[in-house]
């Protein structure tokens, strides 16, 4: 899917359509010292396998894009729901 760098619409805080600029939403560092992630490392300690069942195949063949729209004016961000695509670019102007 071929998107544009700069989309115009809406922005709640602003209360006005501003031209807000188009990125792709990434996911941010784990914390390792969280408590399920501690969890999670006990469980996987030593002997044995899995502490899941490992799939046999992948249910999805493609992964969700979630884009992140930031307003010029007030810096706020919004995250817009995730579109199914196999391949997601931005139009080149």
């Amino acid at each position: 899917m071929r998107y544009p760098k700069q989309i115009r619409r809406y922005c709640p805080k602003c209360k006005k359509h501003t031209t807000q600029k188009v990125s792709i939403y990434k996911a941010g560092k784990r914390r390792a010292s969280a408590i399920g992630e501690r969890r999670h490392a006990e469980d996987k300690k030593g002997y044995g396998g899995q502490k899941f069942p490992k799939l046999a195949k992948p249910a999805k063949v493609t992964k969700k894009v979630t884009r992140l729209l930031t307003c010029p004016d007030c810096k706020k961000k919004f995250n817009t729901y995730g579109l199914r695509v196999k391949k997601f670019e931005f139009l080149t102007a």
